[in-house]
């Protein structure tokens, strides 16, 4: 999910800072009413932009995370991550093979407009996605449902998508195999209902405005300011309105960390994430959390457009050759933790009770002579002895410094490779990679669901969100196995997700290089947060400030 580029990034939701006491704050930013109690208005931090509102078309945390604040699906997720219902009532009823679901719907559903959210809302939703004239990149996490496939590529009619409505507020879902996690899947926003009307009303428009968005969660984007700020209010059509007690919420986009400090110390920002160079001074302040999400950055290697990268010596040189340790350490200082694998460590363990990450074998630690060796072996094969590529990056403060480290390394253990950094703002550089008009990137990738299916498939050969041009039969064959026969075989299922991981590994398709933590500070007066693992990023339907 959530590219945060995928890979997919709403940061705002996992960053804080307290740099003064909150009474400091309230008297600083006029946090109280006329009758002397607390606003009920959080002011919050994006370090990005929204780069879209349709559903059909996100695939980045920033906008998975709004979505999640005024969207909602059949189910949404608890503060455990446990499917709990939002549109549904209760839970759905099962064929004995677990293949067809029917799920009934609350009749107070309502759209911001005071239209019924009804089955053919998600009936349309779906099937728009998997159109391909949609051309939705997320379209492949619907493939669970029976003919999704073939209708994304266009072999079956959107008709024939397993999905219908059985009555107003019925839906029956058929899927091609039993799959454990779909639950949670159904609380993922590629999978919330649209309304037919507006969305066609709309065309080209839908999800680029705040008018030009239609909602069914417990807040409506009431404000958009592109590449300044968002603003959040209470949908007062909402079925569970009375549960919301925030009056507005504000995210402004800042994406200078020194900045978002500054605005906090002034009360004009609640919750900032703090740069490495923060934390020491701030680690003892109250609120202070520093914590490991499940989302891991890597470099991916376009070797579709960029001939030197099909070799597999070079990539495993370029993986191996920069100390991603004390990446970590000193530039982010964070609870950030460097790492070989793709999927981050206490994320889901296995029917062993172990963590899946440690049946997963990589040969992509730092090792500078070992590099050596295998940049050695690839100038040979090539029959060169320099190489030039540009390094795609984001546009935030720290990404330069970032890249420059990593530059700085890779020069210095790899004579006569050259990087040239190239930062762009978050949606320029989605669509870059999406193209893959790139050379390297340097991106991020967090959880849809509790499997490590949601990173292992992105490298499929088909797969939209590879965008590396690498390919490998024998991974491709574990992971479709993974996806339909051993769904009945969980302990060879998970064996086969980590050999499939392996493969992708010691072929250094992509270079692993930390699994994100984030250091903050938050408010102490804010309650009722739900921060999550996987799909939209933070829950704020019952947030509130506490007097």
């Amino acid at each position: 999910m959530k590219k945060g580029y995928a890979l997919l990034a709403s940061l705002m939701t996992v960053s804080g800072l307290a740099a003064c006491s909150t009474s400091e704050k309230d008297s600083k930013n006029n946090d109280t009413s006329a009758d002397g109690k607390l606003k009920q208005e959080l002011k919050l931090m994006s370090i990005s932009d929204i780069p879209t509102l349709d559903t059909s078309l996100a695939t980045d945390m920033v906008a998975f995370n709004v979505m999640n604040q005024t969207m909602e699906g059949l189910y949404m997720l608890d503060d455990k991550d446990k499917a709990t219902p939002g549109v549904a009532i209760g839970e759905p009823e099962k064929s004995k093979d677990g293949k067809t679901w029917t799920i009934k719907l609350r009749e107070d559903a309502k759209w911001s407009n005071g239209d019924p959210v009804t089955a053919d809302d998600f009936v349309y939703s779906w099937r728009r996605t998997l159109n391909p004239a949609t051309g939705a990149e997320y379209a492949y996490i619907m493939y669970d449902v029976k003919n999704a496939e073939d209708v994304n590529l266009g072999k079956k009619k959107p008709e024939e998508l397993g999905v219908k409505a059985l009555d107003a507020h019925t839906l029956q879902i058929e899927l091609n195999t039993n799959v454990p996690y779909f639950q949670e899947l159904l609380a993922f926003g590629t999978f919330y209902p649209q309304n037919q009307k507006f969305v066609e009303k709309e065309g080209n428009n839908y999800g680029v405005t705040a008018d030009s968005t239609l909602y069914n969660g417990p807040f409506i984007l009431s404000e958009w300011n592109v590449e300044k700020n968002y603003v959040l209010t209470p949908n007062k059509h909402y079925w569970d309105k009375d549960k919301v007690k925030l009056k507005k919420i504000d995210y402004q986009v800042v994406k200078d960390q020194q900045t978002a400090a500054n605005l906090y110390s002034t009360g004009s920002l609640d919750i900032t994430q703090l740069a490495a160079e923060q934390v020491s001074k701030y680690k003892n302040e109250k609120g202070f959390d520093a914590q490991l999400e499940a989302r891991t950055y890597f470099m991916r290697f376009n070797q579709d457009k960029v001939p030197d990268l099909k070799n597999k010596n070079l990539r495993l040189a370029l993986a191996k050759s920069f100390d991603k340790a004390s990446y970590v350490h000193t530039l982010l200082n964070n609870g950030s933790k460097a790492t070989d694998v793709l999927t981050p460590a206490e994320f889901v363990s296995g029917p062993d009770g172990k963590d899946y990450v440690e049946g997963v074998k990589s040969p992509l630690n730092y090792d500078k002579e070992e590099a050596k060796k295998y940049y050695e072996q690839a100038k040979k094969e090539l029959g060169k002895d320099s190489f030039s590529f540009e390094y795609l990056t984001y546009d935030q403060d720290t990404a330069k410094k970032d890249a420059e480290y990593v530059k700085e390394q890779i020069e210095t253990n790899l004579p006569g490779v050259k990087l040239t950094i190239k930062q762009q703002p978050f949606k320029q550089k989605l669509k870059l990679e999406a193209d893959q008009n790139y050379e390297i990137s340097f991106g991020r990738w967090g959880a849809d669901y509790p499997d490590p299916m949601t990173y292992v498939d992105l490298f499929l050969t088909d797969a939209t969100n590879n965008e590396t041009g690498w390919s490998n039969k024998e991974f491709d064959q574990l992971v479709h196995d993974s996806k339909g026969k051993l769904l009945d075989n969980p302990e060879k299922r998970w064996t086969s997700l980590q050999q499939a991981e392996t493969i992708l590994l010691e072929d250094a398709a992509i270079a692993p290089v930390y699994q994100s933590g984030m250091a903050r500070l938050v408010n102490p007066k804010i309650k009722g947060m739900v921060l999550h693992k996987f799909a939209g990023d933070t829950s704020l339907k019952e947030a509130y400030l506490e007097e």
